[in-house]
């Protein structure tokens, strides 16, 4: 009996490598993601203390060069969260295309084992066929070995 062979196992091989890559780099953007949106959440935060300074500041006494410095840097705060929201965007961006370059490798890895889920069933079928070849041979060598048997009479 001939043993099953699907000459294209390497590509498959390759396939299921590439996807495993895939899943890696989809794991990387999105802990890349998750960091940016900590960093915002983060930098809304000092601006939200430093908005709240800024209040105290002004509630209490009026020195302009507090009041200034807290507004400097409740602006500075406000540049550096469009700054990282334009990164989280990026981050976004870049999981989103993770996800589309995963989905394409799990498309073709599928693809890959289907053939060779078709190729094992045709091999199947080719074996079938090649045991009931040989099964009919011997029946029809039983069955003409019997009918040559020359009778004996007395």
């Amino acid at each position: 009996m001939k043993k099953f062979r699907y000459p294209m196992q390497s590509i498959l091989e390759i396939k299921r490598k590439l996807e495993d890559q895939e899943r890696s780099n989809y794991a990387a953007a999105q802990m890349r993601l998750n960091a940016e949106n900590e960093k915002l959440a983060e930098l809304s935060a000092r601006r939200e203390e430093y908005e709240e300074r800024l209040r105290d500041t002004v509630g209490k006494r009026l020195v302009p060069a507090h009041i200034r410095r807290n507004q400097e840097a409740v602006e500075v705060m406000k540049l550096l969260i469009r700054q990282q929201t334009v990164q989280v965007r990026k981050a976004e961006q870049n999981v989103e295309a993770a996800v589309h370059r995963l989905k394409a490798a799990m498309i073709e890895r599928k693809t890959q084992e289907r053939l060779r889920e078709k190729a094992f069933a045709d091999y199947l079928g080719e074996l079938e066929a090649e045991e009931r070849k040989e099964i009919d041979e011997r029946v029809s060598f039983q069955h003409g070995a019997v009918g040559a048997v020359p009778e004996m009479t007395e």
